[in-house]
């Protein structure tokens, strides 16, 4: 992320002085240097997914103990969007809906979301958390947050909510280069 000052808060400070010794001992532009900046990002979103989903089994098992890593993001879909319909759900997470359907048909049996007929179509069902489903979900989340505040305390709040707002632009510009591709 970049600083009041310009400098790569991983990269160095503005004495020339290295900054932001990740846990391997290299700071990012260690890292990346002599890669090209598609191949950094490569390689960093790699590594984010991949800590991601290391991490994945820990928070599920947070919601409930039975809960598969995989359905936590639909959790927080779901408590985000209230109300949402099975088909929405494959099309947000690139997925088909007979996944989505399994993923929907186990949540329910552990509690956290119930079905309910879409008043606009009594074809279609309306997904939303239980009030079991919410707390467990809740509770999730804020340790979640919490891990975050701990792990990025040294971060300007700015540099935080910079590094949301490029996350969030590169998520919907990936899906919309996706839906281009159709």
């Amino acid at each position: 992320m970049l600083s009041s000052t310009g400098s790569s808060s991983t990269g160095t400070t503005k004495d020339g002085a290295a900054a932001g010794k990740g846990a391997g001992g290299d700071t990012a532009d260690d890292r990346t240097s002599g890669l090209g900046p598609f191949e950094g990002l490569e390689r960093e979103v790699r590594l984010v997914i991949r800590r991601a989903q290391s991490n994945g089994a820990s928070i599920a098992q947070r919601v409930h103990p039975e809960l598969d890593a995989s359905a936590y993001p639909l959790l927080a879909h779901i408590a985000e969007r209230p109300g949402a319909r099975g088909s929405d759900l494959a099309t947000f997470f690139g997925v088909g809906r007979a996944t989505v359907s399994r993923q929907l048909s186990r949540l329910v049996e552990l509690g956290l979301v119930e079905r309910t007929v879409d008043p606009d179509d009594s074809r279609g069902q309306r997904i939303t958390l239980t009030p079991d489903g919410v707390d467990r979900f809740e509770r999730a989340r804020t340790s979640r947050v919490a891990m975050l505040e701990g792990a990025l305390a040294t971060w300007e709040t700015d540099d935080v909510a910079q590094l949301a707002r490029l996350l969030n632009r590169y998520s919907a510009d990936i899906v919309a280069w996706k839906q281009n591709l159709r």
